[in-house]
């Protein structure tokens, strides 16, 4: 059983950066994709970006494309979203999700199992 836990959520300045982290449990690193997803209020959730198992594969959305990344670090078990000129319409809940041993990733909700609590990202001045 997978288990993940998000922070790093905070209020930032329009331009600024942000770096979002997913603590993962249950699974090794290589063995999962990760998605990152948002849900501002009154809409849809939508995928940011993902990383399939073993990071072969990479999928972002358009409003991710330059300014978001995701990166991994095997040894704590965390996926990270770095995310830079932050705009007020990137507010949001942001969520990291896992599906075991996914060989690609995808950025519909449907495809992952496992979900984080969501941590709170918003971009005001």
């Amino acid at each position: 059983q997978l288990q993940l836990v998000e922070s790093g959520g905070g209020l930032v300045q329009p331009g600024g950066s942000l770096k979002l982290s997913c603590a993962v449990a249950g699974y090794k690193s290589e063995y999962y994709s990760i998605g990152w997803f948002r849900q501002a209020p009154g809409k849809e959730r939508e995928g940011v970006l993902c990383s399939s198992m073993g990071s072969f594969h990479t999928n972002l959305a358009d409003s991710a494309k330059g300014r978001f990344t995701i990166s991994r670090d095997s040894a704590k078990n965390t996926v990270y979203l770095e995310m830079s000129s932050l705009k007020p319409e990137d507010t949001a809940v942001y969520y990291c999700a896992a599906k075991i041993l996914d060989r690609s990733c995808a950025l519909s909700s449907e495809n992952y199992d496992h979900w984080g609590q969501g941590t709170q990202v918003t971009v005001s001045s």
